[in-house]
């Protein structure tokens, strides 16, 4: 599905978006990637810390609430150096309700979730989460879809949305209704300024980003996509 709303652009923003963190430059850190299931973001973290910084000991804990997900992300990974090592585990939770017992409170260093957190029924109980796992200085990092900024585009991109994506869910997939509701998903979706104001109200920082109203982010390709940052103080 990301493949269609991005047209395969997705990787690149997940690159940027791990890139963009720098994890392993000061040293090995204790990751968290919620609804990260598949370990795409989860792979990059630990190629990047090791290849940019020779760092083979960060962790990252995988957590989803899909079991059939953590299964693939485990096949993924079983045909990768990390396989059967303490630097990856896989974990079936809830983001809204992390468990405390395995979940303690001030835990991690960096709470990532990409392409998931618009599908929760509660987003102020994801950040609440977040904010409680991480430890203090942590940062929390969401990249998800957007609010296109250009109204020409926007206008472009709404009607292959609304149009196009459902087709190709039929045709491609057999499953249109899937499609209908990622589009419409994204739409109901907060808008950068709202989400990064929810961040904030969460109680994170804007951790130095470019702010704008409400808090801090980044767009990517016009707003097809963002980086939300925090900072938990």
């Amino acid at each position: 599905m990301n493949d269609a709303m991005s047209l395969g652009i997705h990787r690149l923003w997940k690159d940027d978006y791990v890139s963009s963190l720098k994890p392993g430059r000061k040293g090995p850190i204790r990751c968290i990637d919620l609804a990260g299931g598949t370990g795409d973001i989860a792979l990059r973290i630990l190629d990047h810390a090791r290849e940019q910084y020779a760092d083979r000991e960060t962790t990252v804990d995988v957590v989803d609430i899909n079991a059939e997900m953590l299964k693939e992300g485990y096949r993924r990974f079983k045909k990768t150096m990390y396989h059967n090592t303490p630097q990856v585990s896989f974990i079936e939770s809830n983001a809204q309700a992390l468990p405390e017992e395995t979940f303690p409170t001030n835990t991690y260093d960096l709470y990532t979730i990409a392409f998931g957190i618009r599908n929760c029924t509660s987003v102020p109980d994801v950040l609440k989460e977040a904010y409680r796992v991480l430890k203090p200085g942590g940062t929390f990092a969401c990249l998800e879809f957007s609010k296109v900024t250009n109204p020409l585009f926007n206008m472009v991109y709404d009607q292959y949305s609304f149009s196009v994506i459902p087709i190709m869910g039929s045709i491609l997939a057999g499953d249109r209704d899937s499609y209908q509701y990622l589009v419409e998903s994204i739409r109901k979706f907060p808008s950068q300024p709202e989400f990064a104001e929810m961040i904030k109200d969460a109680g994170f920082s804007s951790g130095g980003m470019h702010e704008g109203k409400g808090g801090a982010w980044r767009d990517l390709w016009g707003g097809i996509a963002s980086i939300h940052t925090g900072v938990k103080l």
